[in-house]
């Protein structure tokens, strides 16, 4: 089915058959279906079968307006509770989590709001001192790109890139949208602005290629700890089978805290021990996978 048409809801007459669909879309049109059981097989460097990448939500949020996620009750704008968690995350959380990361002795990806170079460049600053990847997030965890226009969220996408050029000298290759939102045109309008690949889509293990209009792809603390120690200890022995990616998503205003902080280390302590793992960022592994024979996977070709 070409790309362009949009994803459907489909209806059932009286008799059971289906009618027309209530929505243009029927599939999007992206990438076809694939067993994971009957790819081509490949490894990692140094013949490694799993890679494993932390990505840090580094996010800022408007004081009295937009989204913002709400653990506390929601109250009327401004909704103290609820927004002094969150700054909790860059005035704390993000430091002890950078503390955590340089004891272990790991690089880590930093998915970067734009709009945090007006509010904490210092916090920036300290990922890219430490060579960790950045990846644009978009300019503030306030709005949605999935509900602006082509036009508006074409701009998004090219300031993003270049705010994290001017301030930190680094071009950036990947993206996540603010709330995983996104478009009809997003994939599109990744690939036409330079990116090279995104995290927004989970349907998978390994990268995947995504076709675009140009035809060209690319709980509690203890138990969160323990998610991520079962979900490694699982995958570890599926890559034996083929090569696979875990991602570990953290944000800094939850896992920041002491109490959690804690289990995190834990978990990923567990991980770091592990001498088949290959530890990495996504850009890393979008750029091996791109350069390397035999992959016929990549997030845009």
């Amino acid at each position: 089915m070409p790309a362009g048409e949009s994803l459907v809801s489909l209806r059932c007459a009286p008799d059971g058959h289906l009618t027309d669909p209530v929505h243009p879309l029927r599939f999007h049109g992206r990438y076809p279906y694939s067993a994971i059981t009957r790819r081509p097989d490949y490894a990692w460097p140094k013949s490694r079968r799993l890679a494993v990448y932390v990505g840090v939500n580094l996010e800022h949020f408007a004081f009295g307006a937009g989204l913002g996620p709400a653990i506390g009750p929601k109250s009327p704008e401004p909704d103290v509770l609820n927004y002094s968690w969150r700054d909790y995350g860059n005035r704390v959380g993000v430091w002890r989590c950078l503390e955590l990361f340089t004891q272990l002795g790991i690089r880590v990806a930093a998915l970067v709001n734009t709009s945090l170079y007006d509010y904490c460049p210092e916090v920036v600053e300290a990922f890219v001192k430490r060579g960790d990847e950045l990846i644009a997030h978009g300019h503030t965890n306030s709005e949605r790109q999935g509900e602006m226009s082509e036009a508006s969220e074409r701009s998004l996408l090219k300031y993003c890139q270049e705010r994290i050029l001017k301030e930190s000298g680094l071009k950036v290759q990947g993206w996540l949208s603010p709330w995983i939102s996104e478009s009809l045109a997003t994939p599109d309008l990744l690939q036409e602005t330079g990116y090279s690949y995104t995290l927004n889509w989970c349907h998978d293990d390994q990268p995947v290629e995504m076709k675009t209009r140009d035809d060209r792809g690319q709980m509690d603390a203890r138990d969160f700890a323990d998610l991520i120690i079962d979900n490694f200890d699982e995958m570890l022995e599926q890559s034996r089978a083929q090569p696979l990616v875990m991602g570990i998503a953290l944000h800094p205003y939850i896992v920041g805290q002491p109490y959690r902080l804690r289990q995190l280390r834990r978990a990923l302590q567990h991980i770091v021990k592990e001498k088949r793992v290959w530890f990495t960022t996504p850009g890393a592994i979008a750029k091996w996978v791109g350069e390397t024979p035999g992959p016929d996977t990549s997030f845009f070709g």
